[in-house]
């Protein structure tokens, strides 16, 4: 079932298990997961995309192996808040993706979260070609994060 509301995916959640957060590029999806605590998002991989079965397969094969309760996508919005076409193109990702799973989705604002990933690796002295590699996961545990740490202020856990 997918959730516009945070505070309707946290009643939804179920206990006790771990969020996976995705960054869906057109090329790529950046994939991150948290703890069971709702605490710490990790960048775990990118998924080289393909045709959307192959790629949700790969996705659900990474959920069920993490015992996941639920999804946040990334919802690139334009600056101004309005959405576009990579918007509507993540919104109907989530659909096909709800009618695959009974896992609870949700979409997180992602505006900025590549650039505060490209920032931290840069910081962290990280190469070009390394930073290429792991952007996309890394930009999707921002976005895990950020909507875990949302969830903890509402008392999710």
């Amino acid at each position: 079932m997918i959730h516009d509301r945070i505070e309707d995916f946290a009643a939804a959640l179920p206990p006790r298990r771990a969020l996976a957060g995705l960054d869906l590029g057109t090329e790529t999806i950046g994939l991150a997961v948290s703890d069971t605590f709702l605490s710490v998002a990790t960048p775990l991989m990118t998924v080289k995309r393909r045709k959307f079965t192959l790629d949700a397969q790969e996705l659900m094969t990474q959920f069920e192996s993490r015992m996941i309760g639920g999804v946040v996508l990334g919802l690139p919005r334009n600056m101004d808040g309005s959405e576009g076409p990579r918007a509507q193109s993540t919104r109907a990702f989530a659909r096909n993706l709800a009618g695959m799973t009974d896992l609870v989705i949700t979409f997180w604002d992602e505006r900025l979260s590549t650039v505060a990933a490209e920032r931290a690796l840069l910081e962290a002295d990280t190469s070009r070609r390394r930073r290429a590699e792991v952007i996309d996961h890394v930009a999707a545990a921002y976005i895990l994060q950020g909507a875990l740490d949302r969830l903890a202020r509402i008392g999710a856990q």
